[in-house]
């Protein structure tokens, strides 16, 4: 069941409160990364071109319930009055009096900008009363944040509620993608799933076993799954808690004729950091005393295979240390394979959506993910309450 979108309703007229995910890096108080709120442009373009005003609420960092300035929306102001060319009113606080008159004397095509969500510790505890107040500020709400979409917040769930609700572009988009990969992928179904722990990751393998052809699992996840085949780690990260689950998982794919592909080649160093001197493995087995940081070219050689001809590709997690440049190799060419892949292409999750960015190839892939955590309770099969809040009524 889809979402229903800002296609559905005539934003002529209309207060509409937009939830959009402006958690943006800062530097003294500089914007570092703007992607987020690039992002939210066609949806607050499209609602201002349509004769709406718009009060448009996020939160930053973690202020934790309390007004700190260092997490003051009033960095982001210039910037979006910018990004937008439309004139932008900063709000002294979230909800309130002198809110209150701000969004009510709000003329369309003008855009008020809420104070941090989060300096509330209603939003996170999604408290009712807190929820209704900000739906008082308007006539319609509309969500655009993903990656806030698996919080049940008042800002993003509460607020539903007691207005209108709909999805924003980038809500419908991430929602879409996701859907056809979990309901209808196009067969071959390729996922690869790195990261450093399994136990952060068993619950997508087990979500994707039953609709995937294949798994690249990398990263340091990997190395339980070997040590569970009998091959030696050395000191690489492994977590023996998870060691019948890595094995349980092995089994059931084996049983349903579904393709496993571990590494087979290492990049190990004998330290973990950042200046730790590479040296290549050519077979499965690490030697003693050394730390598996990267797959090798044998292991990248075998993703290339399974991706020639695949029609949907889901990518979460790196499959090394990318961040650190001299282990960077295998989640580079991982991610030049599945740029080059014609079928569907899907990336979610922080550090392989950082990867695709690092390398270029962001432009190349057919969804890049905004949402972290949203984007991996969404493909371990749970409900996330923002998306399903637009989905009801």
């Amino acid at each position: 069941m889809a979402v229903r979108t800002i296609r559905d309703f005539d934003p002529e007229g209309k207060r509409i409160l937009v939830r959009v995910d402006f958690n943006v890096p800062l530097k003294e108080g500089k914007i570092t990364d703007d992607t987020r709120m690039q992002r939210a442009l066609p949806t607050l373009k499209y609602l201002l071109d349509k004769g709406a005003a718009l009060i448009v609420i996020s939160h930053l960092g973690r202020p934790k319930g309390e007004k700190k300035p260092e997490y003051s929306m009033s960095q982001l102001k210039d910037h979006l009055a910018e990004l937008t060319g439309v004139k932008v009113i900063m709000a002294p606080d979230v909800i309130g009096e002198e809110v209150e008159k701000l969004a009510s004397s709000l003329k369309p095509g003008e855009i008020l900008l809420l104070e941090n969500s989060r300096y509330y510790k209603e939003e996170t505890a999604n408290d009712p009363v807190f929820s209704k107040k900000l739906a008082e500020l308007a006539d319609v709400y509309v969500n655009d944040a993903f990656g806030t979409a698996h919080r049940a917040h008042a800002s993003t769930e509460g607020v539903t509620k007691f207005l209108p609700s709909y999805a924003g572009f980038l809500m419908e988009k991430e929602c879409s993608f996701f859907d056809k990969v979990i309901e209808n992928p196009e067969k071959p179904f390729v996922a690869i799933i790195g990261g450093a722990k399994v136990s952060s990751k068993i619950a997508v393998l087990d979500s994707l076993l039953d609709k995937a052809d294949a798994f690249v699992i990398g990263g340091g996840m990997a190395y339980t799954f070997l040590k569970v085949q009998g091959f030696s780690v050395g000191n690489s990260l492994i977590e023996n808690d998870f060691a019948e689950t890595a094995r349980n998982f092995l089994e059931k794919a084996e049983k349903q004729g579904v393709k496993v592909i571990l590494p087979l080649d290492h990049v190990v160093a004998s330290e973990f950091g950042e200046n730790a001197v590479p040296e290549s493995v050519d077979n499965v087995n690490v030697p003693d005393g050394k730390i598996a940081m990267d797959i090798g070219p044998k292991t990248v050689e075998a993703v290339k295979e399974v991706l020639s001809d695949a029609r949907t590709v889901v990518w979460n997690g790196p499959m090394g240390v990318f961040e650190f440049d001299a282990f960077a190799n295998g989640t580079l060419k991982v991610a030049q394979l599945v740029a080059e892949c014609s079928g569907t292409t899907v990336v979610g999750g922080g550090d392989s959506v950082a990867a695709v960015n690092k390398f270029n190839l962001a432009d190349k892939i057919d969804h890049v993910s905004t949402g972290g955590g949203a984007s991996l309770e969404y493909l371990e099969g749970k409900a996330l309450p923002g998306v399903v809040a637009l989905k009801e009524k």
